[in-house]
C-alpha cells in the first residue's frame, strides 16, 4: 500500500460550536499551558522551510512547463478518467469490505483475535508491490489457481490479476483491511451502556447495526473514503506491476513513463500539474469532514452475542477477509523462501541494495521524527485555532504533492542547479521519504502531546519546568510507544517505497523495491520472489519490533 495507515491522516474537521463555553474553555486552557516560545518559534520556522521547499518544487514544475517547447501526445483526459475511475471504485469497494470485516470482527471472540487485528493494522506498511506480486503468484497465468485447475481438470483461466480488475483487487486487499481496522475502532468505542440497553431491548443484528453501529460509523466514512481515494489516486507500484498496458495507466505511472522512458518533460509536467490540482481539490473537500481516529492500538473485546445464523455469516465474512489479505503474503513467503533465495543471497547487488534500503529507511525515519516532534511540540504549545492550523500545513505536503510528482520536482530542481543527479540522489530520496511520512508521524505524535498539555499543563507550569525537562521527564516517557510506532511507520514506508527511487535510481544506487522491479523486468521471477519475501519479513519485523524496543528504552530505569 502506498504510504498509506494508519494510523490516520490529519484531516482537519469543523469545530462543533463557537459559543461562549468554548471561548471560556480556550481562555482557561491558555492559563494552564506553559509558555514555550522556543517550541512555537521552531515549529513556525520549520513550517516556513517546508512550505518554501514545496514551493520550490512547484516552481520547478511550473518553470519547466513554461520553458518547454513543443507539444506532447499524452492523452491527459483519458489518464485522468482512468485514475479517477480506479480510485473511486477502490474507495467504494474498500469501504464496503472494511465495514463488513469490522462488523464481523467486533462481534466475535476467539483465540488469536489480536493477531487478526494486528494483521489488518499491518496493511498500512505492507509494500504495495509485495501484495501485487503475491496476487500474481495466486491469480497469474502460471499462478496457484491455474496450476490447480490444470492439474485437476485440465483447464486454465484468464488471469484477473492484470488490468483494472487486478488493480482493484490489490487496492481492496490493502485498503479494505485498513478501513476495517479504522472502523473497528469506531465500533469498539461504542459505550457499554448503549450496548446493554440494546441487549435489554432484544435488538436483532440488523436493528443493532441500524440503531447503534451505523451512527458510530457514518461520521468516519466520508473522511476515510477521501483518504482511500487519495491513496488509490496516487498509487504507483500496484498500477506499474498490474496495469497491463497504457489502457490502464494512471497519472503517477504516466509521469514516471514520460520522464524515465520517453524523457517527455512537457507531458510529465502537465500530468503533474493535473494531479496536484485534483489532489488539492480532494483535500479541500475532505477538510470539511471529521478527523479519522488513530487505530493501531489494542482492540477491546466485544460484549454482544448474535443469533447462530448471524454468527455463521460473521465467521464466513471474517474468514474470507483474513484469507484474502493473508493469502497473497503467504504466497510471497512460500515462493520466495525457496530455491531462488540462496541465489539472491549470493548476489552482491542484493546486499548493497539491502544496505542502501536500511540506511535510507533509518535516515528518513530519524529525520521524520525530528520534523514531527518539532511541529507537534510547537502545535501543542498553542491553543489558537488559526495558529494550530498553520503549524499543521506541512502534514498536507504528501497529500497535495504525491511521491512521483515530488520526485519529478526534485529531479527538475537538481537538473536546473547543475548538480549531478547521482550525487544528489541519496539526499533527495531521504528528504522526499521524510515528507511522505510526515502526515502519519504528526497524526501519531500530535494527539498524545495535545492530551499531555491538556491534562498536565497546569502541573508543569506550577513546577516551573523548562522545556527540556518537560520533554525528558514527562513527555518522552509517555510517548515511548508512539515514538516507536512513528519510527516504524516512517522506516517501513521508506523501505517499501518505489515512487521516489524510481526517478533517481541507478545501477549503483538502488533499493530493494527497485531491485525487485528490475528483476521482474528481466523475467527473473525467482529472484523477484525472494526479494519480495525478504522485503516483507523486514517490513513486518520493523513494524512489530520498533514500537516495543523504543517503549522499553523510554521506560528503562534511569540512574
Amino acid at each position: 500500500m502506498p504510504p498509506a495507515l494508519i494510523v490516520s491522516l490529519p484531516l482537519v474537521g469543523r469545530d462543533q460550536g463557537w459559543g461562549w463555553p468554548r471561548q471560556v474553555a480556550g481562555i482557561l486552557t491558555m492559563l494552564t499551558l506553559p509558555r514555550r516560545p522556543i517550541r512555537v518559534a521552531s515549529a513556525a520556522i520549520l513550517t516556513l522551510a517546508i512550505a518554501a521547499l514545496i514551493a520550490a518544487v512547484l516552481w520547478a514544475i511550473l518553470a519547466a512547463a513554461t520553458d518547454a517547447s513543443g507539444g506532447s501526445r499524452i492523452d491527459i483526459a483519458h489518464l485522468l478518467r482512468m485514475t479517477a475511475l480506479q480510485a473511486g471504485l477502490t474507495m467504494v469497494l474498500s469501504l464496503l469490505v472494511g465495514t463488513a470485516l469490522a462488523w464481523a470482527l467486533n462481534r466475535l471472540r476467539f483465540f488469536g483475535r489480536d493477531l487478526v487485528v494486528g494483521l489488518f493494522a499491518a496493511a498500512i506498511v505492507t509494500p504495495g508491490m509485495v501484495v501485487a506480486f503475491g496476487l500474481l503468484s495466486i491469480w497469474g497465468r502460471n499462478g496457484w489457481i491455474n496450476q490447480i485447475a490444470d492439474t485437476l481438470f485440465g483447464i486454465t483461466f484468464d488471469s484477473p490479476a492484470y488490468g483494472l480488475s487486478g488493480i482493484l483487487l490489490a487496492h481492496v486487499v490493502l485498503d479494505g483491511a485498513f478501513a476495517a481496522r479504522i472502523l473497528l475502532a469506531r465500533l469498539d468505542a461504542i459505550p457499554q451502556s448503549r450496548l446493554k440497553m440494546g441487549q435489554s431491548l432484544g435488538l436483532s443484528a440488523w436493528k443493532r447495526f441500524a440503531l447503534i453501529d451505523w451512527p458510530a460509523l457514518r461520521g468516519s466514512l466520508p473522511g476515510l473514503g477521501a483518504i482511500i481515494f487519495l491513496l488509490a489516486f496516487t498509487s504507483f507500484p500496484i498500477v506499474l506491476l498490474l496495469g497491463g498496458g497504457p489502457a490502464n495507466q494512471t497519472l503517477e505511472v504516466a509521469i514516471y513513463t514520460a520522464v524515465r522512458l520517453d524523457f517527455d518533460l512537457v507531458g510529465a509536467v502537465r500530468l503533474a500539474l493535473t494531479q496536484i490540482a485534483v489532489c488539492s481539490l480532494v483535500i479541500v473537500v475532505a477538510s470539511a469532514f471529521s478527523p479519522i481516529p488513530s487505530a493501531l492500538g489494542r482492540s477491546v473485546q466485544p460484549r454482544w452475542r448474535d443469533a447462530a445464523p448471524v454468527r455463521a455469516l460473521q465467521w464466513f465474512t471474517l474468514a474470507l477477509g483474513a484469507i484474502g489479505f493473508a493469502l497473497p503474503l503467504v504466497s510471497v513467503l512460500y515462493d520466495g523462501l525457496g530455491a531462488g533465495l540462496v541465489r539472491v543471497l549470493g548476489q552482491a547487488s542484493f546486499w548493497w541494495s539491502t544496505l542502501t534500503s536500511i540506511s535510507i529507511g533509518a535516515s528518513s525515519a530519524l529525520l521524520t521524527l525530528v520534523l514531527a516532534l518539532v511541529l507537534a511540540l510547537g502545535r501543542s504549545a498553542v491553543e489558537h485555532r488559526v495558529a494550530r492550523t498553520v503549524l499543521n500545513i506541512p502534514a498536507y505536503a504528501y497529500l497535495a504533492v504525491p511521491a512521483v510528482v515530488l520526485s519529478l520536482g526534485f529531479f527538475l530542481l537538481v537538473r536546473a542547479s547543475g548538480v549531478s543527479v547521482s550525487l544528489a540522489a541519496p539526499i533527495v530520496v531521504v528528504i522526499a521519504n521524510s515528507l511522505l511520512s510526515l502526515p502519519f508521524a504528526i497524526a501519531t505524535l500530535g494527539p498524545p502531546l495535545d492530551a499531555i498539555m491538556r491534562t498536565r499543563g497546569k502541573l508543569i507550569r506550577s513546577l516551573g519546568l523548562s522545556g527540556w525537562h518537560q520533554f525528558s521527564r514527562i513527555e518522552y516517557p509517555l510517548l515511548g510507544r508512539d515514538i516507536g510506532l512513528m519510527l516504524a511507520l516512517a522506516f517501513c514506508f521508506s523501505l517499501g517505497d518505489l515512487g521516489v527511487i524510481a526517478l533517481f535510481g541507478t545501477q549503483d544506487f538502488q533499493t530493494l523495491p527497485l531491485l525487485m522491479y528490475r528483476a521482474l523486468g528481466s523475467y527473473k521471477t525467482n529472484d523477484a520472489a525472494a526479494i519480495a519475501a525478504l522485503l516483507l519479513i523486514f517490513t513486518i519485523a520493523a513494524f512489530v519490533g520498533l514500537p516495543r524496543l523504543v517503549e522499553r528504552i523510554a521506560h528503562a530505569p534511569r540512574r
